[in-house]
């Protein structure tokens, strides 16, 4: 489905120091500086795979996205997506891809938002029947029927974002590129979008390629993660195995009645109060089990909780652990 191999990008851009004198001196003689987006990239994804690209800033996800959506040209290397390398066949390699970018609308801003759905038909050349189809479906499992009848520029943030997931589907791409489409987002709209998207993955069969920083999103749509960071690809995993990786500290939330009594290799109390305790266990050192027998036999337990690491603990400990 998407093979990207050794992809290398690079930009030239121009720097001066503060200062009129500066300014001046860069009209006649400017300074560049290269940097290098992408370094060597290469990935495979398979055809109906949820995939979370992540990374800090700068480190080359949405120019990948836009070389692999056509927008812009590699220096160097290769992507093959559906047998096409989208900047030479853009205009067919566009009919399969929907591109939704968090921080900008491709809705028309001054016009009902239905009025946009109608253009992009017109774009792709969705036949009447199938536009009907897509629509009916997309306006129910988006809950849209009123805002698609509201120019752009009167949506609120969430309400947009789902209009712009909608027109991104309008000519049934195989494949959906999405680069931060939860942003800003209230809690509501990113439940509905999530849910959304799992839906059209499972019954639609499309692959979804989802970068963002909101560890939510990666828990709840993908099971595999590639790392990206200075321009290179530094991990690519499933998320479960690295979900274990990152879960050598677990906690333990005790409501018990007795005297607490924690000192035992591999465990530490965080709080205690009330006969509330959280206990926090080194799974290097010992089982969950053998605390929990330990605890056990000291105290009365009542209660019990234990917490297992999140997604937002593997994407902490991977930037930890490759520094960037």
């Amino acid at each position: 489905m998407i093979e990207v191999r050794n992809l290398c990008k690079s930009f030239k851009v121009s720097k001066r120091d503060e200062g009129l004198g500066k300014a001046v001196r860069a009209l006649f003689h400017r300074e560049y500086e290269l940097i290098y987006a992408l370094k060597d990239v290469s990935f495979k994804i398979e055809e109906g795979e949820m995939v979370g690209y992540i990374g800090p800033n700068g480190a080359g996800k949405s120019t990948t996205i836009k070389i692999m959506s056509g927008i812009l040209n590699p220096d160097s290397g290769e992507c093959i997506i559906n047998g096409r390398t989208p900047w030479k066949d853009r205009i067919n390699h566009v009919k399969d891809i929907g591109v939704v970018f968090g921080q900008r609308s491709q809705l028309w801003w001054d016009v009902p938002v239905v009025d946009s759905f109608s253009l992009i038909k017109d774009i792709y050349k969705v036949p009447d029947k199938q536009y009907k189809k897509n629509i009916d479906e997309l306006v129910e499992m988006l809950n849209i029927k009123e805002l698609i009848k509201m120019p752009t520029r009167q949506l609120s943030l969430g309400q947009r974002m789902r209009c712009e997931i909608a027109a991104s589907l309008i000519h049934s791409p195989k494949i959906l590129f999405l680069d931060e489409p939860t942003i800003g987002l209230d809690s509501v709209s990113k439940i509905a979008v999530r849910e959304f998207i799992k839906n059209i993955n499972k019954e639609r069969k499309t692959t979804v390629i989802l970068t963002t920083h909101d560890t939510q999103d990666l828990d709840a749509l993908t099971n595999r993660i590639i790392l990206i960071g200075k321009g290179q690809v530094l991990l690519d995993g499933k998320l479960d195995e690295l979900k274990e990786k990152f879960n050598t500290k677990r906690t333990i939330s005790l409501n018990y009645s007795g005297k607490l009594d924690a000192t035992y290799n591999g465990l530490k109390i965080i709080d205690n109060h009330n006969e509330i305790a959280n206990i926090e266990i080194d799974t290097s050192k010992i089982s969950v089990s053998e605390g929990i027998a330990y605890l056990s036999s000291k105290v009365n337990i009542n209660d019990i909780q234990i917490s297992s690491s999140t997604v937002e603990d593997v994407v902490v400990g991977l930037y930890r652990e490759y520094k960037i």
